[in-house]
């Protein structure tokens, strides 16, 4: 046999496609990402049962990561509550108040409230959480006690020149408002789960959520008003 009838050589298969590259993320978007994922987790299993494998698997990244911009598990977490009031914060003080009548003002704080809690409900449950550790995480914060100040200034703006011009009543506090704004908005999600167990009504339907929103922006509205006005505005809610 002369090697013209031996058989050709079989065909090499063709070379394997090189795995891509992840393309490099920026410092910040990998600390993003990281936030996005330690939110959620953090959301639905609480700071204790929260794991630092399910983040970063949700996160693409690695524990030595969480380690290099958060310090500790602990230090994730305040960063996650920093970053969910910092957007409630950044939001309030992007509402147009200065050009408008001091009580017309406030309310529009309020509407702003009770539509952000409604759609921000990871908010109110990591406050909840919160409260239930008594503070315990949220006290290690520098920024939070910084990021709330501007809010209460204006506040303390608008009722003083509501009171000034006789538009509001005498004897508001900016701090006690702004709590009872914050109740009037959040109580009903953080114990919507159990209220409605009790009376067998669904508060987290959206036909409930308005009325109570309606309800309580006219015990805001009639509580703003000066004495002389407000029992005719109880009694004229298309005021």
């Amino acid at each position: 046999m002369t090697y013209r009838d031996a058989e050709p050589p079989p065909d090499r298969a063709p070379p394997a496609p090189r795995p891509r590259r992840r393309a490099r993320r920026s410092p910040g978007e990998g600390r993003e990402q990281i936030l996005r994922a330690a939110t959620s987790e953090f959301v639905t299993h609480g700071f204790a049962g929260a794991r630092i494998s399910r983040i970063v698997a949700k996160a693409g990244s690695n524990p030595r990561m969480i380690y290099h911009y958060f310090g500790s598990k602990s230090g994730l977490y305040i960063a996650v509550i920093e970053e969910a009031l910092a957007g409630l914060r950044k939001r309030e003080l992007q509402i147009g108040v200065d050009r408008t009548d001091a009580r017309e003002g406030l309310l529009q704080l309020f509407d702003f409230l009770a539509d952000y809690f409604d759609r921000n409900r990871h908010l109110v449950r990591l406050l909840s959480a919160e409260n239930l550790a008594k503070a315990k995480f949220l006290r290690k914060s520098t920024r939070i006690p910084e990021m709330s100040s501007p809010v209460l200034a204006m506040i303390e703006q608008l009722i003083a020149r509501g009171t000034k011009a006789g538009q509001l009543p005498p004897d508001l506090d900016g701090l006690r408002l702004y709590v009872l704004m914050v109740a009037l908005t959040q109580f009903h999600l953080s114990n919507g789960h159990t209220l409605s167990v009790i009376f067998g009504t669904d508060l987290y339907a959206a036909p409930w959520r308005a009325a109570r929103t309606a309800d309580a922006r006219r015990m805001l509205s009639a509580f703003l008003t000066p004495q002389s006005e407000r029992m005719d505005l109880l009694f004229n809610p298309a005021r």
